[in-house]
């Protein structure tokens, strides 16, 4: 799947959360995600979601939380699932016009940490201290 060639190229070249990564089944994905912030992404069991203040990755951008609906597809390779969001049209963006950026952030990474399950990505500038948005499922 292209989205798992794509997110595999990037997110292997820096260092992530820590924690191995792991493939995830449809099932434990299909759960509410929350970041530090008290942000969710709730993924459905029908490929569509819901984000209220949600940490994504957008371009060289740090701190973008977005709200709204959209769908989602999980993509994986032998050794790690990644999640990748599109946002309808219709979503609000915290400091940035819809016109300016673009609807679909860069896709999530699956970790484990023990029995915590993380979807995570690398946010902002790489040449400061290299940020990551992690969301962590309740059921972890």
């Amino acid at each position: 799947m292209a989205l798992a060639l794509t997110a595999c190229g990037r997110l292997m070249d820096r260092p992530p959360p820590v924690g191995e990564p792991v493939v995830l089944k449809p099932a434990e994905l299909a759960t509410t995600w929350t970041d530090a912030d008290g942000g969710t992404l709730t993924l459905k069991q029908d490929g569509t979601f819901i984000a209220d203040k949600v940490c994504v990755a957008v371009s060289w951008y740090d701190g973008l939380t977005w709200s709204g609906t959209g769908t989602w597809e999980q993509g994986s390779n032998k050794k790690q699932s990644f999640v990748g969001v599109s946002f309808d049209a219709d979503h609000s963006f915290d400091a940035y016009h819809p016109e300016k950026v673009e609807r679909r952030p860069e896709p999530y990474a699956a970790l484990r940490q023990g029995k915590v399950l993380m979807l995570w990505v690398r946010v902002g500038d790489p040449d400061n201290d290299d940020p990551h948005c992690i969301l962590t499922s309740p059921a972890s």
